[in-house]
């Protein structure tokens, strides 16, 4: 349990989206992620923390699709007090996905694991989330007593509303609204797409990457009609906020990922603005905070 003498005001703060990476993962051999191609370490992040006023953050898998790297993240965040919960990676497609998930479960800090995620934004298949096994892995996940991190293209949320509406005892939390395009036009077919998911109750969102999908030219009113919606559609007490530091750096620095959907949620009451800012992350993914 982290004990926390909160920094963030008179809530928890919790960064619910953050990854950890070493320079030679392979996806940053794409170009333009010339700026990200390092190692960025638990240091880095305490350095990050104070500027986005967070007591707590959860650790998301970065795109290295081993197991190895969910167990190094499971041993670094048992000595890292600042990291609450870890996101791992498994595949949906693991024949023993049970059993790779007990290694995770009893190794060091095996305790943190409270949730999974596949790189499902990567799949060409249009039935991929329908298949049997993948669905078979949903259900395992959730019986396992975790959640299920949705990170997917804006074309596939329609699949991933059905898959989450047959499988009720999983939760589901949707990365980064499921990268909508922040135009106007991507505003309303967005809204379309992602409605019938946020009708599942067992489906929660990040308000996390937006900055990143709109650009380097990035504006705090380009990016309000996609938080107001999801607040509309999810409520705050399904909606958590995320930096996702260190890909935010290619906009933005960590303080401003996370001050732009702030200001975004100035109309909120105190209460609504706790459960954004903290209190949904802690139940939705059980994280164990003692403010």
């Amino acid at each position: 349990m982290i004990n926390l003498d909160l920094t963030g005001g008179s809530h928890v703060r919790i960064d619910a989206h953050h990854h950890l990476w070493t320079a030679d993962y392979g996806w940053l051999a794409a170009p333009g992620l010339e700026p990200l191609r390092r190692d960025y370490t638990v240091d880095d992040l305490r350095r990050e923390l104070p500027t986005g006023k967070v007591d707590a953050t959860v650790l998301v898998e970065a795109g290295l699709c081993h197991h190895d790297e969910t167990v190094r993240f499971l041993a670094l965040a048992q000595d890292a007090p600042e990291i609450a919960g870890v996101v791992g990676w498994a595949s949906l497609t693991d024949p023993d996905l049970p059993g790779t998930i007990a290694t995770f479960l009893s190794g060091d800090g095996g305790d943190l694991l409270v949730g999974l995620r596949d790189q499902v934004q990567g799949m060409t298949d249009p039935g991929y989330l329908a298949r049997p096994d993948v669905r078979g892995a949903l259900r395992a996940i959730g019986s396992a007593g975790l959640t299920f991190d949705l990170v997917i293209r804006a074309d596939q949320l329609p699949s991933a509303a059905t898959a989450v509406a047959a499988t009720p005892n999983t939760m589901f939390v949707l990365d980064h609204l499921g990268k909508p395009a922040i135009t106007p036009d991507g505003l309303r077919a967005w809204r379309d797409a992602v409605e019938p998911l946020a009708a599942c109750d067992n489906a929660a969102a990040k308000l996390s990457g937006l900055l990143t999908e709109a650009g380097p030219d990035w504006t705090v009113e380009a990016i309000e009609p996609f938080v107001h919606t999801a607040l509309e559609l999810f409520g705050p007490d399904r909606l958590l906020i995320g930096s996702d530091w260190p890909v935010c750096e290619l906009v933005a620095s960590y303080a401003d990922a996370l001050g732009a959907v702030g200001s975004c949620l100035s109309a909120l009451s105190p209460s609504e603005r706790a459960a954004v800012e903290g209190g949904t992350a802690i139940r939705t993914y059980g994280l164990e905070i003692n403010q």
